[in-house]
């Protein structure tokens, strides 16, 4: 369908909105659609489609189209990385643009610079350069800087992945087993199954693959305590209970009521009758000091960067610092510090982020175990293979869009030894503010 001059004014208030960087560009296109009942469902789509591209290739667009305006922009980017003709676009020009946008389509958009062409601020292009093998950078980034195909879990209290995929087929979706998780399924294009009836009664919910093999590092027993020390929405929480088969208990823990509220009638559609919401406070809520050297299992799924969610957030890119860095390892640290708290003797802590940087990574589980020489890590890809998953991940597990097909993600099992105590200072974190999964993001749930 050709371009409307709706769809391309659309296109250039959301951009600017969405370029201030204020908010996480979904909440401020939801809002933008939301005071535009009249705009319909294409251009809509349109409007998505073309800010998320110009902010996977933002740098590229402001090379085309340097100091424009956001409708410069938008037109810079449908002629060239979008690959529409300028003829095409004809109907809707100003009688000043034409000329300009063909100068515009001529020029190459390949460029020596690595960071430019990896479409990534520099300071992130040399982090990503040091942690990825040998030329890896703009393999990672290319998969970075693509859309994220749709992963759905079965609840498997509800139906099996077979049934689920066989209900799905016969309703004309194209839908494949992802590779990793058993309970996966993997969407081809962006079918609309918000109103399908396999979402009404709770057998699917909207979860990447790469936070379902988080689950299956907490490996849950039935007759286990859980925690989800920074729960959000629940997501997690809601797969560990469906392994736990609706047995033991979970308490699915955050001081953000809105995202506990999200979670709510997600609950209430899985059948599951083991999963606890609670709203604290912080580290110091009677809740979390209750809990101290008694949990079986507890996942910190901390807030993080969210650097390996860039296929679904492109915004983060531009959005994240440096020092921003410095201040969410801080928080990750003292996150991981009180979770460990409530860990009991013989049981496990995972400590799991969807950022790709060895500072929110591999520098803050060394630190839990310079302070707490009573944990010891658990190879993640042994976990793995005794619940039938072949994905050796090595110590830690680490997954990449470019080689594993999901969102990138860390993840590190450590095991309290059995004659431990209770961690030094359980539930006295020093600040009631660090235990939360509103900002700046937490992984897909």
């Amino acid at each position: 369908m050709p371009i409307t001059q709706t769809q391309l004014e659309a296109a250039a208030q959301a951009l600017r909105q969405v370029l201030a960087f204020e908010r996480p560009a979904d909440a401020v296109l939801h809002d933008f659609f939301a005071a535009r009942r009249g705009l319909g469902a294409h251009d809509r789509g349109f409007v998505a489609e073309t800010v998320y591209g110009v902010l996977r290739r933002r740098r590229t667009v402001e090379r085309l189209a340097p100091g424009g305006t956001p409708r410069e922009l938008v037109l810079a980017y449908l002629v060239g990385p979008a690959g529409v003709s300028v003829r095409e676009l004809a109907p809707v020009l100003r009688e000043t643009e034409g000329g300009w946008l063909a100068r515009v389509k001529a020029a190459p958009l390949d460029t020596v610079d690595a960071a430019a062409r990896a479409e990534l601020p520099e300071w992130i292009a040399q982090r990503l350069a040091a942690v990825t093998r040998a030329g890896g950078l703009h393999e990672a980034a290319r998969a970075l800087n693509e859309p994220a195909p749709l992963d759905l879990r079965v609840n498997t209290l509800r139906a099996t992945r077979e049934d689920a995929l066989a209900q799905l087929a016969a309703g004309g979706f194209e839908v494949s087993p992802t590779p990793w998780s058993p309970v996966g399924i993997r969407c081809r294009g962006r079918p609309a199954l918000s109103r399908h009836p396999l979402f009404a009664d709770g057998t699917l919910e909207v979860q990447d693959e790469g936070s379902q093999l988080i689950g299956y590092l907490v490996a849950p027993r039935r007759g286990d305590l859980v925690v989800d020390f920074c729960a959000g929405a629940g997501g997690k929480s809601l797969m560990l209970g469906a392994l736990m088969r609706s047995h033991g208990r979970i308490y699915a823990l955050d001081t953000s009521r809105a995202r506990l509220m999200r979670l709510k009638p997600r609950l209430a559609r899985s059948g599951l009758s083991n999963v606890h919401p609670h709203l604290i406070t912080g580290e110091n809520d009677v809740r979390v000091k209750r809990l101290a050297g008694k949990a079986d299992r507890v996942l910190v799924d901390a807030p993080c960067s969210g650097l390996g969610t860039l296929r679904r957030n492109p915004d983060l890119k531009w959005r994240q610092s440096p020092q921003a860095l410095v201040e969410l390892a801080a928080r990750q640290s003292a996150i991981l510090r009180a979770a460990a708290g409530l860990t009991r003797p013989g049981g496990r802590l995972v400590y799991a982020t969807c950022s790709l940087l060895p500072e929110e990574n591999d520098a803050v589980v060394a630190g839990l175990l310079r302070e707490l020489p009573a944990y010891a890590i658990v190879n993640c890809g042994a976990v793995l293979r005794q619940q039938g998953i072949d994905l050796d991940t090595g110590e830690f597990l680490r997954l990449w869009p470019h080689r594993h097909g999901t969102d990138g993600f860390f993840a590190a099992i450590l095991e309290k030894t059995a004659h431990a105590g209770a961690a030094p200072g359980a539930g006295t974190a020093p600040s009631p503010r660090i235990l939360t999964s509103d900002s700046p993001t937490q992984s897909q749930t």
